[in-house]
């Protein structure tokens, strides 16, 4: 229903402005938060990977996506994507009981945290070092 809604409501919107305007708010809103907000949760530079032998469910979903501390507005404006590692333990959680879950469990606060001033710096992990066990910027990896 949902996608079904914001379908009428873009092409509604489309019709209105024309598509050109909504396409030109839209693309660099889905960009930001989708693209950008989504792919620094993940890079992490002591991103856990493992083989599958010595795989944990639980080490693989908290070693493998970051907390995102925002500040209130900016966790409810994103739809608390900031508790992403929460969602990677159970993605039945519905995002408005993510922050009460991570707050419930110590594991939880564990994870890599990140905030608006450390975040830009998780764009530089791009390429897993199989040597060091983490991932390292483009640069280094070109170095070594």
């Amino acid at each position: 229903m949902t996608n079904l809604a914001l379908t009428v409501f873009f092409g509604r919107l489309g019709l209105a402005l024309g598509y050109g305007r909504v396409a030109a708010v839209q693309l660099p809103i889905m960009v930001i938060a989708g693209v950008w907000l989504f792919s620094i949760r993940h890079r992490l530079e002591h991103a856990k990977w493992m083989p599958d032998a010595s795989c944990s469910f639980a080490a693989a979903c908290l070693g493998g996506a970051s907390y995102l501390r925002l500040p209130r507005f900016l966790q409810w404006f994103t739809g608390n994507i900031g508790f992403h590692h929460v969602h990677h333990v159970d993605s039945r959680i519905s995002n408005c009981r993510l922050e009460e879950c991570h707050n419930a469990d110590a594991a939880f606060q564990s994870a890599s945290t990140l905030t608006l001033r450390t975040a830009p710096q998780a764009l530089r992990y791009v390429l897993w070092d199989s040597d060091l066990e983490c991932l390292v910027p483009l640069r280094l990896a070109a170095a070594g």
